[in-house]
């Protein structure tokens, strides 16, 4: 019961995000103190107010800019919540922008982020090192490999002259991730058919999986997934995945490199399975009802439906939800039956660092600016 009514109240915060009035307009020289849920990196403002907007739980946030000199938390990007669903607290401060989500604004949920940042670096998640003219190749170079989210490019000012127009293609996670995914009865879990569409406009294939296999070794990356194509989908839109292997028992999928050759060994509850990297695999398991399953957390809001088709349907038809929980007329605690969870994560490129560097522009690939 305690665990139920934790999670109610979390999640009454979450739902308060809708009610708000659509404010997009920035406060110069004002922190939003205290309230924070989450610390991240951006290279602006906008991209800080981007990736609040995405987080399911974010409210409102500060940011520190590239010129903050207080001390050096330069691009720090502070997420926060409150239950009121205000900053509680409004100081001034020099230098700092502070904002709101923009969820009630009903924003793109693919945003186009087409600026360039001069002297700014994404130190970290390298896939592709390549040489070009300038970062406007650079960029381009990113926008044209399917895996590259955002880019570093080193100009010709570059001390060590043999990395002179060196582009460094970066990977963050373009589809929805899952926090954590776990049997409860009285539930049914689900995805938004949107998000299997990353490869659309691809042609179909049948998507190759191995049941009651394990390939041992080579792990890269330990996810949850909800089944063996929701892995096959993570182990796709990962750079250097080879191949997979899910566990049922648990629904941990992991991730695994390995170019050189794939050992199977036959294995009950296991499942392994080779990535769909130029078709569309069977994307059933999108539309799939789990029963019994539980996709915990990174809440939007709730609504009461009827039964678990309704609530994909309203999953569907939210341009921000990704994936959703239905607590069905039958789920133990009374007070939360019939509800629908709307849920997401953050799939726009979010770099896991950000730093000054002279001699290096930066920036994220155009493929949303289409």
């Amino acid at each position: 019961m305690e665990t139920h009514q934790i999670l109610g109240i979390l999640l009454s915060i979450c739902s308060l995000s809708l009610s708000q009035e659509c404010r997009e307009q920035l406060v110069q020289d004002i922190d939003f103190h205290g309230s924070d849920i989450q610390l991240v990196f951006s290279p602006d403002v906008n991209h800080c107010q981007q990736l609040c907007t995405q987080h399911p739980a974010c409210l409102f946030f500060t940011y520190l800019p590239a010129d903050w000199t207080q001390d050096d938390r330069n691009f720090y990007c502070y997420l926060k919540s409150s239950s009121s669903g205000q900053p509680g607290v409004q100081n001034p401060l020099q230098g700092v922008t502070s904002g709101f989500s923009l969820k009630p604004c009903n924003p793109d949920p693919k945003p186009c982020l087409p600026q360039l940042y001069y002297g700014v670096d994404f130190p970290g998640a390298d896939i592709i090192s390549l040489f070009t003219e300038d970062a406007e190749e650079c960029q381009r170079a990113c926008t044209q490999d399917p895996a590259c989210q955002f880019f570093t490019f080193l100009n010709e000012d570059l001390t060590l002259d043999v990395y002179r127009y060196k582009c460094l293609l970066k990977f963050s996670w373009p589809v929805a991730t899952l926090p954590i995914v776990e049997r409860t009865a009285g539930l049914v879990s689900g995805f938004s058919n949107k998000v299997g569409t990353f490869q659309e406009g691809k042609p179909a294939c049948q998507g190759k999986l191995f049941p009651n296999t394990d390939i041992p070794g080579s792990d890269i990356l330990d996810l949850p997934a909800a089944s063996p194509g929701h892995c096959q989908n993570l182990c796709s839109a990962h750079s250097v995945c080879t191949f997979f292997t899910f566990v049922s028992d648990d629904f941990n999928c992991y991730l695994k490199g390995n170019s050189i050759e794939l050992v199977r060994k036959a294995r009950d509850g296991l499942t392994s399975g080779l990535p769909a990297r130029f078709c569309w695999p069977d994307n059933s398991w999108v539309n799939a009802a789990l029963e019994g399953v539980n996709f915990k957390g990174n809440d939007i809001r709730f609504e009461l439906t009827d039964d678990a088709a309704s609530c994909q349907k309203t999953c569907n038809e939210d341009p921000n939800c990704q994936f959703y929980n239905y607590l069905k007329a039958d789920f133990p605690d009374s007070v939360f039956r019939r509800r629908c969870y709307l849920k997401r994560s953050i799939t726009m490129p979010a770099p896991p660092r950000v730093a000054k560097l002279a001699t290096a522009v930066s920036g994220f690939q155009l493929r949303n600016c289409v």
